[in-house]
């Protein structure tokens, strides 16, 4: 663990980090309703500036389906192209919300999300029917970058973070799984740690506390 300042808080990533998500099979039921560039529009590395306005919140969900219609030709309902566009979203490993719970004796934890309203209702329905709690209540506070108007990796994000949480970025640790936010982190000041397939939320932890790491250094 960095010695100049320790960890009070984590700063937890949704997508990949908590909760599940599968980009293959969206794009998959995007192409079987006819969209076949779907990966050019939305992908993990980048989005179109339809997705990243939905994300922003500056658009209504509305006008993100209008302008799929538009992009695709294609006459789709609102409900199918909700569906098809949920495909996105996995499952919750009861083991992660465990293990939330647990570092939470000790941590401060907050999340920050890039999302929309499409998707975070449906999740955070889903978490409900599976868990029997409001999702929102395992962290002090969440970010959706959907009701902040803000988004990863922009730095003023991390910035609107540190602000409204009143956090000192050195004493927190952020985990996502994008290397793009991990940089754009690291460079306003946060402790960093990579989530990928090999190195997940729990190859940090030892029981309900953090494992002494250079949190500083990128792990690839």
């Amino acid at each position: 663990m960095n010695k100049k300042n320790a960890i009070k808080n984590i700063l937890f990533d949704f997508g990949g980090v908590i909760i599940n998500i599968d980009h293959q099979r969206v794009e998959k039921a995007f192409m079987n309703l006819g969209v076949g560039n779907f990966d050019e529009l939305y992908s993990k590395a980048q989005q179109s500036h339809l997705f990243i306005d939905l994300e922003k919140g500056f658009i209504e969900p509305e006008e993100f389906r209008e302008g799929l219609r538009k992009i695709s030709g294609l006459t789709i309902s609102d409900e199918l192209l909700d569906l098809t566009w949920n495909e996105i979203i996995g499952d919750y490993p009861p083991d992660r919300i465990d293990l939330l719970k647990k570092i939470s004796k000790n941590y401060n934890l907050y999340l920050l999300s890039n999302t929309n309203i499409i998707h975070y209702n449906y999740y955070i329905s889903k978490f409900m029917k599976e868990f029997g709690f409001d999702f929102n209540t395992l962290f002090r506070k969440t970010y959706w970058s959907f009701k902040i108007g803000k988004r990863k990796p922009d730095r003023e994000i991390f910035e609107y973070v540190a602000d409204d949480g009143i956090i000192i970025p050195g004493e927190t640790l952020f985990l996502d799984d994008s290397e793009q936010n991990i940089n754009a982190a690291s460079e306003s000041g946060y402790q960093v740690f990579h989530i990928t397939e090999w190195n997940d939320i729990f190859s940090i932890f030892d029981g309900d506390k953090l494992k002494s790491l250079n949190f500083s250094l990128k792990i690839k």
